[in-house]
Order: C-alpha cells, then structure tokens, then sequence
C-alpha cells in the first residue's frame, strides 16, 4: 500500500472512512457508524451542553459555537441521522430573521449569506426538513450577485463585487442541500450552484479580476479547518463534491497544490485561525492528515494524469 495513503489509515474513523471510500474506493459502514465514538467527532460531542447547544449558543464564541462545531462534524460526515446534532440544527432554526435567514443576533435585521450557506451545508446534510430550509434557500437565492457569486454585504452595505469567502460557502451549501434530495426550488438552486461555480471559475479560484495577483496571498495557503475562510483547496474541494469536472482554470489552484506537497508525500497546514477550540490540530507546517487527504481527492478528480509522486 501507498506510503501515506498508509499513513491516513492510521487516523481516526473518520479519516479512515473517507479515505478508503476516496481513495481507495471501499464502502465502509462500520467505519462511518464509529465516527460518533472515536477520535475528533466524539470529542466535538463531548462538548456539548445539556441545553443542547455548544458554546454561548448558536454563533459564539469563534471557534467552539454550534454553528461551528457543527460545521466541523459535518466535515467529519458524523453520521445524519445523529440525534444530538439534529436536535441542534432546529435550536438553530428558532433564530430567523425577517428575511428568513437565520441570524444568530436579533438586532441585526439582514441575515449573513456567508452564515447562511455554512448553516445549509450541515443542517441540509444532519437532515433538517426541506419546509424549515425554506426560509434559508429562498434568503440565498435572492442573494446572488449578477456574476453569480455572493458577498454578505450585498444586503447590508450595497457591495457589488462578489467575495470567494463567501461565494464557497453558499456553494458548499447549495451542493449540500442537492445532495441531500431537496426539491423545493431545485432548479433554480441548480442554476445559482452554478453561477457561483462559474465565479469562482472566472477568477481561476483565487485571482483578482483579470491579473495573475492572488486576491490575498493567504488563500494560496492551505488550511484545517478553513472555518469561514477561503483558500483555494477549500474551493477546489466544493468543485469537487459539487460534480464540476475538468476546467482549463483550474490549472493555476492545481500548480499550488503541486508545490505545495512535502518531499514526504504529504501536505501540511498553514497557521490557522485565532480562537478558542475544541480540538487540538497539528502545529503549522507539519504533515496534516486531513489537508493531504483533501489535496489527493482534488488532485485525482481534477488532473489524473499528473505524476502521484512528491517533487523531489
């Protein structure tokens, strides 16, 4: 077996799951089912308060909230049809705002489409009802940007240049709330889906607007957890999972993740994100498991042909 493919194996199960299924392609219920009892989603769990919520409630504090951690076992893909995190999901939808998006504060009128497309991604996925999505899809809809992207100012400060922050986040939930067989409103979600990919698409992920400057150099960086924020292997990944096959404008996202790769085989972590956790994660620049797992699977999707092996 592949020296790190090995080496991914040797993770909890929920890195041993997505790595047989994606790499090696082996359907591993057992696996799926252990994610809830061991390693990061059982410790994500174990933080969880008896009112149901984690943190102060549904948006605080950066990074130990609900609307985070939940995020964090979506990514993990604890199970769906897990009670607790359901149960949290429709916590959330209690806090609505009157243009139907959920808000974690109620003296803010206009919801946050970068809130709301995390929040479809992983109630859409933890199985909350299409009806009670409703109010959320119909918010995210009526947000999309004439190129197709999203900027969760838009309805706040009148911005009328798309952010990737929060375009991949609404793209991420969009595929998410597909996946999950969701019909109300299906086509015109389809058509949205893919306005935002054809956004991000035309900036060749992480570009400013016909140059070859990176819109920050920070989202050449790649991340575990990405949280809220962009980098392109967070992008590449919502392409991926979202079905987009290969596209000529991508070459420049797949380059960096190329260079990016240890003489080990492996990738690892930029520094991540300031805040309290429940999770502790590899020191920055050291072989991360899940950041090599993400990279291979865009990797094998987007440019199959390439040489698997490190750069010497």
């Amino acid at each position: 077996m592949d020296e790190v493919i090995g080496w991914l194996l040797e993770g909890d199960a929920a890195l041993r799951y997505q790595t047989r299924r994606d790499l090696l392609g082996e359907d591993r219920p057992d696996l799926a089912a252990a994610i809830a009892s061991e390693g990061d989603a059982a410790t994500l769990l174990a933080a969880r308060h008896p009112d149901g919520h984690w943190g102060r409630g549904f948006y605080q504090p950066k990074w130990t909230s609900s609307h985070y951690t939940l995020l964090e076992l979506r990514e993990l893909e604890l199970p769906r049809s897990h009670p607790p995190a359901r149960e949290t999901v429709g916590l959330i939808l209690r806090s609505t705002g009157p243009d139907g998006g959920v808000n974690p504060s109620p003296t803010i009128r206009q919801s946050d489409a970068c809130v709301n497309g995390m929040f479809l991604n992983y109630a859409a996925w933890f199985g909350a009802p299409e009806a009670e999505l409703a109010g959320v899809v119909d918010f995210l809809l009526d947000q999309a940007m004439p190129d197709g992207g999203y900027n969760c100012r838009r309805n706040r400060s009148g911005a009328r240049i798309a952010s990737v922050h929060s375009t991949v986040s609404v793209l991420e939930g969009l595929t998410s709330y597909l996946a999950a067989g969701a019909t109300r409103r299906a086509g015109e979600v389809e058509a949205a889906r893919s306005g935002a990919v054809e956004c991000l698409l035309a900036r060749e992920l992480f570009r400013r607007h016909g140059t070859a400057e990176p819109i920050d150099p920070e989202f050449t960086r790649l991340h575990h957890p990405a949280r809220w924020h962009f980098d392109l292997l967070r992008a590449l990944e919502a392409l991926r999972v979202a079905g987009v096959g290969h596209d000529r404008r991508l070459a420049a996202a797949l380059d960096v993740v190329r260079r990016r790769r240890r003489p080990d085989g492996r990738w690892a972590a930029s520094r991540g994100y300031a805040g309290s956790t429940h999770l502790r994660y590899p020191a920055a620049g050291t072989p991360n498991h899940w950041v090599t797992l993400r990279a291979l699977r865009v990797l094998r999707r987007f440019d199959p042909g390439a040489d698997p092996r490190p750069a010497d």
